[in-house]
Formats: structure tokens, sequence, C-alpha cells
């Protein structure tokens, strides 16, 4: 059996998707900045994307603006709170230390520019405070930047909170919602978002679209240079077709958010249940906080990437916090802002369901997970040194 539990890292195309993009790869090809009524159709095509994403967010037409995807769309907010506030003379910046890369890379490089840079504790349950976000607010802050939900342990944030906290300092709020947007009701401007990111691909659009939301008075720094496209802050060609498809994507996945989720829980709560049961494993994150499909676990005495291969082998496509890179395993910064050791977020599993996966693909996992870890403890000598009490479990 195959069963593809990696929905977090990318979702395959749906059918809507695909329907809406293909006349603009075929019959509709016209560049949208052509003055020809052939472009002008394909330009048509982009305002009415714009309109449709739009109203998904409950924010205005005008102040969507299409990019190549969700890192894109958060460097160019942050870059652009920033500028923003150098101006006035403000040069710090709040965020999370268990944000994606895409902020938190951009954050490091704006630190090297002179900017001073404040990361919240998540806490062990992956929940920032709103108390201490209070108090990490000054006089020079420029931007609250706060993800939706995270990646990889699924946990969501009190986004309505902290948007309300920020408007009334008046300090613009940036949130990357790349997890979020199609599983979770986002309203711009109920929750006080000033600046909010998406990606296409995480909803069953194709990779490589995604939308900035940038209310109207936050002036964007131009990341890209050239032409005059998205009205002169994001130069280069529109991806029509993908623009077509992530709207339609974002719209039916937004129509049927509700049927989706009461799908989707059962399937997760099962995988916490039976995984759960596994000896000496831990769930990360809040369960009362947390996105519809996504499951974090570690599982003391193992590497996650052994783990990985063999449940490919087995034919489930699930991911690690960890990562092997230049032969050395470095463990997942999320699972670390957790308080969670090196050594047990080494042996860390995520499992990302969707509207698609079934309960017999779940049965499935939860059949061949627990054999897998026994497996991979027989032959470490870490897990022998566990049992034999010549270490301390730390689960």
């Amino acid at each position: 059996m195959f069963v593809y539990a990696d929905n977090a890292a990318t979702t395959c195309v749906s059918k809507t998707a695909l329907d809406a993009m293909l006349p603009f790869l075929t019959t509709g090809y016209g560049n949208p900045s052509s003055l020809y009524s052939f472009g002008q159709k394909a330009q048509e095509a982009l305002q009415e994307a714009r309109v449709t994403i739009a109203r998904c967010l409950n924010a205005e037409p005008r102040d969507i603006y299409f990019t190549s995807g969700g890192s894109e769309a958060d460097n160019q907010a942050i870059v652009s709170a920033a500028r923003l506030g150098a101006r006035k003379g403000k040069k710090h910046l709040i965020s999370t230390k268990f944000e994606h890369h895409a902020v938190l890379h951009t954050l490091s490089r704006l630190e090297k520019e002179g900017f001073e840079v404040t990361l919240l504790d998540v806490h062990e349950d992956g929940v920032v405070r709103l108390e201490e976000l209070e108090a990490a607010i000054r006089e020079d802050t420029a931007l609250v930047s706060v993800m939706f939900a995270n990646n990889e342990i699924g946990t969501v944030q009190p986004i309505a909170e902290i948007g309300a906290l920020c408007r009334e300092k008046k300090i613009p709020f940036h949130c990357d919602a790349v997890q979020a947007a199609g599983h979770m009701p986002i309203d711009v401007k109920a929750m006080n978002i000033d600046l909010l990111a998406i990606s296409g691909h995480k909803f069953h659009a194709p990779k490589g679209v995604g939308a900035l939301y940038a209310r109207k008075g936050i002036v964007l720094t131009n990341l890209i240079e050239g032409g005059a496209q998205e009205r002169g802050k994001r130069a280069g060609t529109e991806n029509v077709a993908g623009i077509a498809a992530m709207a339609a994507a974002l719209q039916e996945s937004c129509e049927h958010m509700e049927e989706n989720t009461a799908k989707i829980l059962p399937m997760r709560d099962r995988l916490f249940e039976e995984l759960s049961k596994i000896p000496h494993s831990k769930i990360n994150g809040s369960l009362e906080h947390h996105v519809p499909g996504t499951v974090n676990m570690c599982f003391e005495g193992i590497e996650g990437e052994s783990m990985l291969l063999l449940l490919d082998d087995a034919g489930i496509c699930a991911s690690s916090g960890s990562a092997c890179t230049s032969g050395s395993l470095d463990p997942s910064h999320v699972l670390l802002s957790l308080g969670i050791p090196h050594e047990v977020a080494h042996g860390s599993l995520r499992l990302s369901i969707g509207e698609y996966n079934t309960m017999e693909e779940i049965e499935h996992i939860v059949k061949t997970v627990p054999a897998v870890v026994n497996y991979l403890r027989g032959m470490s000598p870490v897990w022998d040194e566990l049992e034999k009490g010549q270490r301390k479990h730390l689960i």
C-alpha cells in the first residue's frame, strides 16, 4: 500500500486547480502585460484570481500581490516592514524561535544590517504567550512576526489576540500563514493582520506560486526589480496558470474546510491514540491549539532518518524533524525550541494527512510505525544502554 502522509511538505494538485490552470497553458497563454485582447484576457484572469483570494482572506483585492511562494512573500513582508521602521528610527523586530527559516534567515540578514531581533520562547506546548510578547515590545519595535501554524508540530498561535495587541501598539503584524491557508479560517481584518504570506502547493495548487497580503498603507520594498508587474512591487511576468490554479484551489479548500476537517480529525486522533502506546514516545506540541492534520512525535533511542527510510520501504511517505547535512545529523530547531533534548529530537516523526487520505491508510501507518521503532531499537546501542539502566530515559 502507498500512503502519502507528508501534506505539510506539499500536496497533490487537485482536479479543480488543474482545470483552472490548463487553459492558460494551452489556448490562453497571452502575456497579461500585453495591450491586445489576447493578453488582456490573461490580465482579467489575474484580477479574478486576486478577487477570489482576497475573498477567502477577507481582504481587499488591491492588497493581494502574487509571488513565487511563501518564502518570497515572507521575505518581502519582513524586509518591507523593517525598512519602513528604520525610516522612523525603529530597528527592533520581534518573532519566535520556531518560525520557518524563510522568516528566521531574513531576520538574521537584517541583524547584520543593524537591526535588533527578539525571538520569543514557544514553551513546551509550542504556543507563544501574549504577556511575553507584550513585555518584549519597545518604543523602537518595527514589526512583530508570528506564524499562524507551525510547519513541523502543527501548533496554532493566538493570532487574533496578537493582532489586537499590535494594532493597539501601532506595530505592523506579519503572519506566515503557509500551513494555515485553506485549512483554517483566516480573516485578516478581524485578526488585525497587516502582512500575510500563503503558498499554493500547501492546499492543492502547483508549486512555485504564492501570495502576499499587504494592508493598504504598508509600502512594500521591491525584492525583484524589472517590469511594472504587481503594481510595480514584484517584477516578472506573472505565472497566470499557477495563479489561476491557486485561486481555484484556495476557494475550494475554504468552501469544504468544515467537511475536510471533520474527515481528517478522526484519522489524526487515531494516529495519536495508537502511536502514543509505543513506550518512551512523546507527542510534540499542544493538541488543544492544533491544525487538523499534523502529527509530530519523538521516539527515544532511534534516529529519524532511519525510520523514514524504513517507512518508505513500507510505502509510507513521512518526514522527520531532523536533517542530515554534510554527513552530520542536526535536530530540528523547532523541537529544540520546545525544550526537547537533542538526543530525543533526533528521533522525530511528522505525519501530515489531508482529506485525500483514508482510514485504511491510517491503519497501515499505525501497524507499521511500531514495528519500525522496535526494529531500530533492537539494533541501537543507545537503546540497549537505556534499557540496561546505563543511561536514563528522557521520555
